[in-house]
Protein backbone atom coordinates (compact mmCIF):
# COMPACT_ATOMS: atom_id res chain seq x y z
CA UNK A 1 0.00 0.00 0.00
CA UNK A 2 3.22 2.09 0.35
CA UNK A 3 3.74 2.09 -3.51
CA UNK A 4 1.59 4.38 -5.03
CA UNK A 5 4.48 7.36 -4.90
CA UNK A 6 3.19 8.65 -8.12
CA UNK A 7 -0.40 8.71 -7.27
CA UNK A 8 0.33 10.59 -4.29
CA UNK A 9 2.87 12.74 -5.37
CA UNK A 10 2.63 13.94 -8.76
CA UNK A 11 3.85 17.11 -8.90
CA UNK A 12 7.26 16.01 -7.60
CA UNK A 13 7.63 13.08 -10.14
CA UNK A 14 5.68 13.53 -13.34
CA UNK A 15 7.72 16.72 -13.94
CA UNK A 16 10.64 14.94 -13.95
CA UNK A 17 12.37 16.91 -10.72
CA UNK A 18 13.41 13.60 -8.96
CA UNK A 19 16.38 12.98 -10.93
CA UNK A 20 19.27 10.59 -9.01
CA UNK A 21 22.20 13.85 -8.87
CA UNK A 22 21.33 16.05 -6.25
CA UNK A 23 23.99 14.50 -4.10
CA UNK A 24 25.91 17.84 -4.46
CA UNK A 25 22.77 20.19 -3.46
CA UNK A 26 22.08 18.28 -0.63
CA UNK A 27 25.76 17.47 0.97
CA UNK A 28 26.02 19.10 4.44
CA UNK A 29 27.62 22.21 4.56
CA UNK A 30 30.93 20.95 6.26
CA UNK A 31 33.53 21.83 3.88
CA UNK A 32 36.29 19.57 3.44
CA UNK A 33 34.38 17.63 5.16
CA UNK A 34 18.69 21.01 23.18
CA UNK A 35 18.21 24.68 21.51
CA UNK A 36 18.26 27.24 24.04
CA UNK A 37 14.14 26.39 23.78
CA UNK A 38 15.25 22.98 25.17
CA UNK A 39 13.82 19.59 23.61
CA UNK A 40 10.79 19.52 22.26
CA UNK A 41 9.79 23.44 22.34
CA UNK A 42 9.92 26.48 20.41
CA UNK A 43 10.44 29.60 20.02
CA UNK A 44 8.02 30.28 17.06
CA UNK A 45 5.62 33.30 17.68
CA UNK A 46 3.03 33.28 20.02
CA UNK A 47 1.52 29.71 21.88
CA UNK A 48 1.86 26.89 19.26
CA UNK A 49 -0.71 25.44 21.73
CA UNK A 50 -1.25 21.94 23.02
CA UNK A 51 0.39 19.43 20.96
CA UNK A 52 -2.18 16.78 19.08
CA UNK A 53 -1.24 13.43 18.49
CA UNK A 54 -1.79 12.02 15.04
CA UNK A 55 -1.44 12.42 11.41
CA UNK A 56 1.49 12.16 8.58
CA UNK A 57 4.29 14.89 8.40
CA UNK A 58 5.62 14.87 4.90
CA UNK A 59 8.70 16.03 4.58
CA UNK A 60 11.05 16.95 1.46
CA UNK A 61 14.71 17.51 1.07
CA UNK A 62 17.71 17.01 -1.36
CA UNK A 63 18.58 13.34 -2.12
CA UNK A 64 21.17 10.85 -2.93
CA UNK A 65 19.33 9.15 -5.55
CA UNK A 66 19.38 5.45 -6.22
CA UNK A 67 22.42 4.82 -4.04
CA UNK A 68 20.69 6.08 -0.85
CA UNK A 69 21.30 3.66 2.10
CA UNK A 70 19.85 3.92 5.96
CA UNK A 71 23.13 2.75 7.22
CA UNK A 72 23.61 5.75 9.47
CA UNK A 73 27.30 5.32 10.04
CA UNK A 74 27.14 6.10 6.03
CA UNK A 75 25.20 9.20 6.19
CA UNK A 76 26.37 12.02 3.91
CA UNK A 77 23.23 13.97 2.91
CA UNK A 78 21.10 16.37 5.15
CA UNK A 79 18.69 13.68 3.86
CA UNK A 80 20.45 10.83 5.31
CA UNK A 81 21.03 12.88 8.74
CA UNK A 82 17.79 13.53 9.12
CA UNK A 83 16.45 10.01 8.70
CA UNK A 84 19.25 8.31 10.70
CA UNK A 85 18.05 10.93 13.68
CA UNK A 86 14.57 9.27 13.31
CA UNK A 87 15.94 6.01 13.30
CA UNK A 88 18.66 6.03 15.65
CA UNK A 89 20.84 7.80 18.40
CA UNK A 90 24.48 9.30 19.44
CA UNK A 91 25.01 9.49 23.00
CA UNK A 92 24.73 12.84 22.86
CA UNK A 93 24.59 15.47 20.55
CA UNK A 94 24.65 19.02 20.04
CA UNK A 95 22.94 21.73 21.64
CA UNK A 96 22.28 25.46 19.67
CA UNK A 97 25.07 26.77 21.77
CA UNK A 98 27.47 23.53 19.97
CA UNK A 99 27.93 22.42 23.16
CA UNK A 100 27.20 18.63 23.87
CA UNK A 101 24.51 17.39 25.36
CA UNK A 102 23.33 14.52 26.48
CA UNK A 103 21.34 11.80 24.71
CA UNK A 104 21.43 7.72 25.09
CA UNK A 105 24.44 8.87 27.38
CA UNK A 106 22.72 10.05 30.61
CA UNK A 107 25.67 11.28 32.41
CA UNK A 108 29.51 11.20 31.96
CA UNK A 109 32.85 11.43 34.21
CA UNK A 110 36.62 12.16 33.70
CA UNK A 111 39.39 11.08 35.68
CA UNK A 112 41.55 13.49 36.56
CA UNK A 113 43.71 12.93 33.40
CA UNK A 114 40.76 13.34 31.17
CA UNK A 115 41.96 10.28 29.49
CA UNK A 116 39.06 7.60 31.20
CA UNK A 117 35.63 8.79 30.73
CA UNK A 118 33.09 6.23 32.35
CA UNK A 119 29.63 7.12 30.47
CA UNK A 120 26.06 6.14 32.05
CA UNK A 121 23.67 4.81 29.85
CA UNK A 122 19.94 5.39 30.16
CA UNK A 123 17.48 3.35 30.37
CA UNK A 124 16.25 3.26 26.42
CA UNK A 125 15.06 0.11 24.08
CA UNK A 126 15.35 -0.43 20.47
CA UNK A 127 12.86 -1.19 18.08
CA UNK A 128 13.05 -4.60 19.06
CA UNK A 129 11.94 -4.12 22.49
CA UNK A 130 15.76 -5.15 23.57
CA UNK A 131 18.11 -2.70 26.06
CA UNK A 132 20.69 -0.46 24.93
CA UNK A 133 23.80 -1.79 26.27
CA UNK A 134 26.90 -0.81 26.38
CA UNK A 135 28.05 -3.92 24.33
CA UNK A 136 25.73 -2.06 21.68
CA UNK A 137 27.98 0.98 22.37
CA UNK A 138 31.39 -0.59 21.94
CA UNK A 139 30.51 -2.50 18.83
CA UNK A 140 29.12 0.65 17.20
CA UNK A 141 31.99 2.57 17.68
CA UNK A 142 34.10 -0.35 16.79
CA UNK A 143 32.19 -0.83 13.21
CA UNK A 144 32.37 3.60 12.63
CA UNK A 145 36.64 2.89 13.45
CA UNK A 146 37.23 0.25 11.20
CA UNK A 147 40.15 1.07 8.86
CA UNK A 148 38.77 -1.20 5.71
CA UNK A 149 35.71 1.09 5.97
CA UNK A 150 35.10 4.60 4.75
CA UNK A 151 32.35 5.89 7.61
CA UNK A 152 32.37 9.61 8.13
CA UNK A 153 32.66 9.70 11.98
CA UNK A 154 36.23 7.83 11.74
CA UNK A 155 38.43 10.67 11.98
CA UNK A 156 36.18 12.04 14.88
CA UNK A 157 36.20 8.66 17.20
CA UNK A 158 40.41 8.65 16.70
CA UNK A 159 41.07 9.79 20.16
CA UNK A 160 39.58 6.54 21.62
CA UNK A 161 41.84 3.41 22.03
CA UNK A 162 38.63 1.19 21.37
CA UNK A 163 40.96 -1.69 21.95
CA UNK A 164 40.98 -0.53 26.01
CA UNK A 165 37.76 0.85 26.02
CA UNK A 166 35.32 -1.34 27.90
CA UNK A 167 32.14 -2.36 29.65
CA UNK A 168 32.04 -1.84 33.16
CA UNK A 169 28.32 -3.27 33.75
CA UNK A 170 25.30 -3.74 31.05
CA UNK A 171 24.93 -0.14 30.75
CA UNK A 172 28.27 1.58 31.80
CA UNK A 173 30.72 1.98 29.09
CA UNK A 174 34.78 3.49 30.34
CA UNK A 175 36.31 5.03 27.46
CA UNK A 176 39.90 4.65 27.21
CA UNK A 177 41.55 7.72 25.60
CA UNK A 178 45.17 7.94 23.77
CA UNK A 179 45.51 11.42 25.37
CA UNK A 180 43.82 14.27 27.80
CA UNK A 181 40.62 14.93 25.65
CA UNK A 182 38.43 17.62 28.16
CA UNK A 183 35.94 17.98 25.33
CA UNK A 184 35.63 13.90 24.77
CA UNK A 185 31.51 14.84 24.74
CA UNK A 186 32.52 16.03 21.27
CA UNK A 187 33.52 12.78 20.27
CA UNK A 188 29.98 10.50 21.11
CA UNK A 189 28.28 14.47 19.56
CA UNK A 190 30.00 13.82 16.38
CA UNK A 191 28.05 13.65 12.87
CA UNK A 192 27.13 10.12 12.41
CA UNK A 193 28.41 8.41 15.54
CA UNK A 194 24.99 6.76 15.64
CA UNK A 195 24.15 3.29 18.09
CA UNK A 196 23.57 0.39 16.70
CA UNK A 197 22.68 -3.36 18.09
CA UNK A 198 25.60 -5.42 18.26
CA UNK A 199 23.01 -8.29 16.44
CA UNK A 200 22.89 -5.88 13.51
CA UNK A 201 23.20 -7.89 9.99
CA UNK A 202 25.10 -5.72 7.46
CA UNK A 203 22.25 -6.70 4.79
CA UNK A 204 19.75 -5.09 7.13
CA UNK A 205 19.90 -1.30 7.43
CA UNK A 206 18.02 -0.77 4.34
CA UNK A 207 14.99 -3.89 4.95
CA UNK A 208 15.04 -4.28 8.76
CA UNK A 209 16.78 -1.23 10.61
CA UNK A 210 16.89 -1.98 13.99
CA UNK A 211 17.54 1.59 15.90
CA UNK A 212 16.79 3.24 19.50
CA UNK A 213 15.15 6.59 17.53
CA UNK A 214 11.44 7.75 17.60
CA UNK A 215 10.36 6.29 14.87
CA UNK A 216 10.69 2.73 12.95
CA UNK A 217 10.95 1.71 9.65
CA UNK A 218 7.86 1.10 7.69
CA UNK A 219 9.40 0.94 3.97
CA UNK A 220 12.39 2.74 2.20
CA UNK A 221 12.76 3.48 -2.02
CA UNK A 222 16.05 4.48 -2.17
CA UNK A 223 15.66 8.41 -4.17
CA UNK A 224 12.25 8.34 -3.73
CA UNK A 225 10.36 7.89 -0.60
CA UNK A 226 10.90 6.79 3.18
CA UNK A 227 7.93 6.17 5.49
CA UNK A 228 8.79 5.56 9.25
CA UNK A 229 6.10 4.90 12.19
CA UNK A 230 5.87 6.34 15.79
CA UNK A 231 8.11 4.22 18.31
CA UNK A 232 5.89 4.37 21.16
CA UNK A 233 8.59 3.49 23.70
CA UNK A 234 10.73 5.64 22.75
CA UNK A 235 12.77 6.87 25.56
CA UNK A 236 12.01 10.12 25.76
CA UNK A 237 8.36 9.91 24.87
CA UNK A 238 6.57 8.47 21.65
CA UNK A 239 6.70 11.25 18.88
CA UNK A 240 3.16 13.55 18.61
CA UNK A 241 3.28 12.33 14.97
CA UNK A 242 1.60 8.86 14.08
CA UNK A 243 3.90 8.92 10.76
CA UNK A 244 6.68 10.68 9.28
CA UNK A 245 7.48 10.22 5.68
CA UNK A 246 10.62 11.47 3.83
CA UNK A 247 9.86 12.59 0.64
CA UNK A 248 13.03 12.87 -1.80
CA UNK A 249 13.06 16.62 -3.94
CA UNK A 250 16.17 17.46 -5.43
CA UNK A 251 15.36 20.87 -6.90
CA UNK A 252 14.58 23.56 -4.38
CA UNK A 253 11.42 24.57 -6.79
CA UNK A 254 10.47 20.78 -7.11
CA UNK A 255 10.28 21.30 -3.18
CA UNK A 256 8.54 24.74 -2.67
CA UNK A 257 5.82 24.23 -5.08
CA UNK A 258 5.42 20.27 -2.80
CA UNK A 259 5.14 22.87 -0.13
CA UNK A 260 2.57 25.80 -1.77
CA UNK A 261 0.44 22.39 -3.33
CA UNK A 262 0.08 20.76 -0.14
CA UNK A 263 1.57 17.80 -0.96
CA UNK A 264 4.53 18.08 1.74
CA UNK A 265 4.38 19.67 4.78
CA UNK A 266 8.12 20.49 5.41
CA UNK A 267 10.76 21.73 2.80
CA UNK A 268 13.75 21.43 3.31
CA UNK A 269 16.66 24.25 1.92
CA UNK A 270 15.25 26.94 0.50
CA UNK A 271 16.95 30.05 -0.90
CA UNK A 272 16.68 33.39 0.48
CA UNK A 273 14.70 34.67 -2.53
CA UNK A 274 12.11 32.28 -2.03
CA UNK A 275 11.70 33.13 1.64
CA UNK A 276 11.01 36.94 0.69
CA UNK A 277 8.74 35.79 -1.68
CA UNK A 278 6.51 33.86 0.37
CA UNK A 279 7.33 34.77 3.90
CA UNK A 280 4.07 37.41 4.38
CA UNK A 281 1.96 35.37 2.18
CA UNK A 282 -0.08 33.31 4.80
CA UNK A 283 0.36 30.63 2.91
CA UNK A 284 3.37 28.81 4.38
CA UNK A 285 5.68 29.41 7.46
CA UNK A 286 9.34 30.40 6.88
CA UNK A 287 11.80 29.51 9.40
CA UNK A 288 15.34 30.91 9.57
CA UNK A 289 17.99 28.91 11.43
CA UNK A 290 20.69 31.60 12.54
CA UNK A 291 24.17 31.48 12.39
CA UNK A 292 24.11 27.82 10.27
CA UNK A 293 26.81 28.41 7.96
CA UNK A 294 30.40 30.37 8.23
CA UNK A 295 31.11 32.39 4.75
CA UNK A 296 34.74 33.25 4.78
CA UNK A 297 37.77 33.83 2.47
CA UNK A 298 40.90 31.40 3.41
CA UNK A 299 44.00 32.52 3.04
CA UNK A 300 47.13 30.36 2.45
CA UNK A 301 49.76 31.58 5.38
CA UNK A 302 52.62 29.07 4.04
CA UNK A 303 53.03 31.43 0.25
CA UNK A 304 53.61 35.00 -0.60
CA UNK A 305 51.34 36.76 -0.19
CA UNK A 306 49.79 35.67 2.49
CA UNK A 307 52.84 34.71 4.52
CA UNK A 308 53.31 38.29 5.65
CA UNK A 309 50.53 38.78 8.64
CA UNK A 310 50.23 42.41 7.27
CA UNK A 311 49.04 41.34 4.23
CA UNK A 312 46.40 39.39 5.86
CA UNK A 313 45.54 42.27 8.29
CA UNK A 314 44.78 44.19 4.96
CA UNK A 315 42.31 42.17 3.81
CA UNK A 316 40.50 41.81 7.04
CA UNK A 317 40.13 45.70 6.68
CA UNK A 318 39.08 45.49 2.92
CA UNK A 319 36.05 43.54 3.44
CA UNK A 320 32.52 45.45 3.48
CA UNK A 321 30.56 42.65 5.76
CA UNK A 322 27.15 44.07 5.40
CA UNK A 323 27.77 44.47 1.41
CA UNK A 324 28.54 41.11 1.34
CA UNK A 325 25.93 39.50 3.15
CA UNK A 326 23.49 41.56 1.49
CA UNK A 327 24.67 41.16 -1.82
CA UNK A 328 26.00 37.41 -1.58
CA UNK A 329 23.14 35.94 0.73
CA UNK A 330 20.73 38.17 -0.27
CA UNK A 331 20.26 39.51 3.40
CA UNK A 332 19.91 36.14 5.03
CA UNK A 333 22.13 35.83 7.88
CA UNK A 334 24.31 38.50 9.56
CA UNK A 335 28.32 40.01 9.61
CA UNK A 336 30.70 38.06 11.04
CA UNK A 337 34.02 38.98 13.07
CA UNK A 338 37.02 36.96 11.44
CA UNK A 339 36.33 34.44 14.35
CA UNK A 340 34.38 30.72 13.85
CA UNK A 341 31.41 29.96 15.29
CA UNK A 342 29.22 33.36 16.73
CA UNK A 343 27.01 32.53 19.27
CA UNK A 344 28.42 29.27 19.76
CA UNK A 345 30.16 27.69 23.35
CA UNK A 346 33.61 29.65 23.66
CA UNK A 347 33.12 32.42 20.76
CA UNK A 348 35.00 35.12 21.76
CA UNK A 349 32.23 38.03 21.56
CA UNK A 350 34.31 40.86 23.41
CA UNK A 351 36.69 41.53 20.61
CA UNK A 352 35.31 44.84 18.72
CA UNK A 353 33.32 44.57 15.52
CA UNK A 354 36.52 44.72 12.42
CA UNK A 355 35.03 47.80 10.11
CA UNK A 356 35.89 48.15 6.57
CA UNK A 357 39.29 50.91 6.81
CA UNK A 358 40.79 51.30 2.84
CA UNK A 359 43.42 53.45 4.30
CA UNK A 360 44.91 51.53 6.95
CA UNK A 361 44.61 48.44 4.55
CA UNK A 362 46.54 50.69 2.01
CA UNK A 363 49.32 51.67 4.82
CA UNK A 364 49.96 47.59 5.73
CA UNK A 365 50.33 46.89 2.38
CA UNK A 366 52.51 49.62 1.40
CA UNK A 367 54.70 48.66 4.83
CA UNK A 368 54.67 44.54 3.21
CA UNK A 369 55.57 46.11 0.31
CA UNK A 370 52.72 44.76 -1.69
CA UNK A 371 51.17 47.89 -2.49
CA UNK A 372 50.40 46.71 -6.06
CA UNK A 373 49.41 43.17 -4.48
CA UNK A 374 47.37 41.14 -7.25
CA UNK A 375 45.55 37.74 -6.17
CA UNK A 376 43.65 34.99 -7.48
CA UNK A 377 40.45 34.54 -5.64
CA UNK A 378 39.55 30.74 -6.16
CA UNK A 379 35.67 30.05 -6.11
CA UNK A 380 32.76 27.51 -7.56
CA UNK A 381 29.08 27.55 -7.84
CA UNK A 382 29.60 24.46 -4.87
CA UNK A 383 27.73 26.63 -2.34
CA UNK A 384 25.18 29.12 -2.19
CA UNK A 385 26.14 32.66 -2.36
CA UNK A 386 30.57 31.43 -3.18
CA UNK A 387 30.62 33.49 -7.13
CA UNK A 388 28.23 36.31 -5.77
CA UNK A 389 30.73 36.58 -2.88
CA UNK A 390 33.98 36.63 -4.98
CA UNK A 391 32.86 39.13 -7.69
CA UNK A 392 31.42 41.76 -4.25
CA UNK A 393 34.71 41.40 -3.02
CA UNK A 394 37.02 41.77 -5.83
CA UNK A 395 35.49 45.21 -6.37
CA UNK A 396 35.71 45.93 -2.53
CA UNK A 397 39.42 45.08 -2.77
CA UNK A 398 39.74 47.37 -5.94
CA UNK A 399 39.10 50.24 -3.53
CA UNK A 400 41.81 49.37 -1.87
CA UNK A 401 44.42 49.05 -5.26
CA UNK A 402 44.16 45.52 -4.84
CA UNK A 403 43.87 43.55 -8.03
CA UNK A 404 41.81 40.35 -7.35
CA UNK A 405 41.35 37.83 -10.64
CA UNK A 406 38.13 35.96 -9.96
CA UNK A 407 38.85 31.92 -10.36
CA UNK A 408 35.78 29.61 -10.85
CA UNK A 409 36.44 26.24 -10.75
CA UNK A 410 34.51 22.65 -11.15
CA UNK A 411 31.92 22.57 -8.26
CA UNK A 412 32.77 18.54 -8.15
CA UNK A 413 36.26 18.88 -7.36
CA UNK A 414 36.40 22.19 -5.59
CA UNK A 415 36.76 20.90 -1.77
CA UNK A 416 39.30 18.62 -2.71
CA UNK A 417 41.28 21.42 -5.17
CA UNK A 418 41.39 24.39 -2.58
CA UNK A 419 43.18 21.82 0.16
CA UNK A 420 46.49 22.49 -1.63
CA UNK A 421 46.74 24.86 -4.48
CA UNK A 422 45.95 28.50 -4.94
CA UNK A 423 46.36 31.24 -2.59
CA UNK A 424 43.06 32.41 -1.61
CA UNK A 425 39.69 31.03 -2.09
CA UNK A 426 35.89 31.01 -1.01
CA UNK A 427 35.15 29.04 1.80
CA UNK A 428 32.57 28.16 4.11
CA UNK A 429 31.11 25.17 6.89
CA UNK A 430 28.28 24.38 8.72
CA UNK A 431 27.91 24.02 12.99
CA UNK A 432 30.46 22.63 14.71
CA UNK A 433 31.54 22.97 18.46
CA UNK A 434 34.59 26.09 18.15
CA UNK A 435 36.76 23.09 19.34
CA UNK A 436 36.18 21.05 16.36
CA UNK A 437 37.02 23.93 14.02
CA UNK A 438 40.38 24.46 15.42
CA UNK A 439 41.25 20.88 15.64
CA UNK A 440 40.10 19.63 11.82
CA UNK A 441 41.60 23.33 10.07
CA UNK A 442 43.95 24.94 12.09
CA UNK A 443 46.61 22.76 13.89
CA UNK A 444 49.67 21.36 12.03
CA UNK A 445 48.70 17.89 11.75
CA UNK A 446 44.63 18.85 10.72
CA UNK A 447 43.69 16.95 7.63
CA UNK A 448 41.58 19.73 6.34
CA UNK A 449 43.98 22.58 7.14
CA UNK A 450 42.82 24.51 4.00
CA UNK A 451 45.10 27.38 5.34
CA UNK A 452 48.26 25.76 5.85
CA UNK A 453 48.01 27.64 9.31
CA UNK A 454 50.89 25.77 11.01
CA UNK A 455 52.13 27.17 14.23
CA UNK A 456 53.71 24.44 17.15
CA UNK A 457 52.71 27.27 19.91
CA UNK A 458 49.24 27.52 18.60
CA UNK A 459 49.17 23.73 18.41
CA UNK A 460 50.48 23.60 21.95
CA UNK A 461 47.75 26.10 23.26
CA UNK A 462 45.02 23.42 21.69
CA UNK A 463 46.93 20.70 23.80
CA UNK A 464 46.54 22.52 26.95
CA UNK A 465 43.11 23.60 26.74
CA UNK A 466 42.33 19.52 26.20
CA UNK A 467 44.41 18.98 29.48
CA UNK A 468 42.34 21.75 31.56
CA UNK A 469 39.74 20.37 33.34
CA UNK A 470 37.94 23.61 35.01
CA UNK A 471 35.81 25.03 31.78
CA UNK A 472 36.59 28.65 32.79
CA UNK A 473 40.52 27.92 32.60
CA UNK A 474 40.09 26.17 29.38
CA UNK A 475 37.45 28.95 28.20
CA UNK A 476 40.54 30.97 28.51
CA UNK A 477 42.61 29.27 26.42
CA UNK A 478 40.12 29.03 23.65
CA UNK A 479 39.74 32.98 24.05
CA UNK A 480 43.84 33.19 23.91
CA UNK A 481 43.73 31.39 20.83
CA UNK A 482 40.76 33.36 19.20
CA UNK A 483 42.31 36.96 19.61
CA UNK A 484 45.36 35.27 18.12
CA UNK A 485 42.99 34.36 14.94
CA UNK A 486 41.57 37.27 15.22
CA UNK A 487 44.58 39.06 15.06
CA UNK A 488 46.42 37.66 12.42
CA UNK A 489 44.45 34.70 11.41
CA UNK A 490 43.96 33.00 8.12
CA UNK A 491 40.47 33.27 7.54
CA UNK A 492 38.17 36.40 6.62
CA UNK A 493 34.88 35.28 7.96
CA UNK A 494 32.22 37.99 6.58
CA UNK A 495 29.67 36.53 7.36
CA UNK A 496 27.11 33.66 8.67
CA UNK A 497 24.27 32.37 6.70
CA UNK A 498 20.94 32.10 7.65
CA UNK A 499 19.59 28.03 7.02
CA UNK A 500 15.75 28.06 5.66
CA UNK A 501 13.13 25.69 5.99
CA UNK A 502 9.76 26.38 4.94
CA UNK A 503 6.33 24.50 6.20
CA UNK A 504 2.71 24.33 6.01
CA UNK A 505 0.45 26.67 8.58
CA UNK A 506 -0.30 23.42 9.99
CA UNK A 507 3.35 22.23 11.38
CA UNK A 508 3.99 23.18 15.26
CA UNK A 509 6.85 22.62 17.14
CA UNK A 510 9.58 22.68 15.00
CA UNK A 511 12.81 24.27 17.16
CA UNK A 512 13.97 27.41 15.52
CA UNK A 513 16.93 28.65 17.53
CA UNK A 514 18.88 25.12 16.69
CA UNK A 515 21.44 25.97 13.59
CA UNK A 516 21.86 22.88 11.02
CA UNK A 517 23.69 20.05 12.23
CA UNK A 518 22.39 20.24 15.59
CA UNK A 519 19.67 18.09 17.83
CA UNK A 520 16.51 20.17 17.11
CA UNK A 521 17.21 20.65 13.61
CA UNK A 522 14.99 18.22 11.36
CA UNK A 523 13.71 16.76 14.49
CA UNK A 524 10.22 15.40 14.21
CA UNK A 525 9.38 13.74 16.81
CA UNK A 526 8.54 16.62 19.07
CA UNK A 527 6.42 18.42 15.97
CA UNK A 528 3.10 17.95 15.67
CA UNK A 529 -0.26 18.97 12.84
CA UNK A 530 -2.99 21.48 14.38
Amino acid sequence: MHDDHHGRFPGLYRRGFLIASGAAAGALALSGCAGASGPGRSDAEGDEGTPRRGGRLRAAFAGGGASETLDPHLSNLFADAARAKALYDKLADYGADLSARPRLAASWEPDTTLKRWKVSLRDAVFHDGKPVTAADVLHSYRRIADPKRAFRARASLEPIDLAASRALDERTVEFVLKRPTAEFPNVMAAFGAYIIPASAREGDFDHAPVGSGPFRLVSFTPGRSTLLRRHDDYWEGAPHLDELEFVVADEESARVNALLGGQVEYAHELNPATARAHEHGGRVSIVRLRNSAMQSFAMKTDRPPFDDRRVRQALFLVADRAELVRSALSGAGEIGNDLFGKGYEYYADGLPQREQDLGRARRLLKEAGADDLRITLDTSPVATGFTEAAAVFRDQAAKAGITVRVRTGSKDTFWKDILDTGTLCCYRSGAMPIESHLSQRLLTDSTTNATHWRHPDFDALYQQAQSTRDPKQRADVYARMQRRLYTEGPFLIWGFADWILGTARNVRGIARTAPANTLDWARFDKVWLA
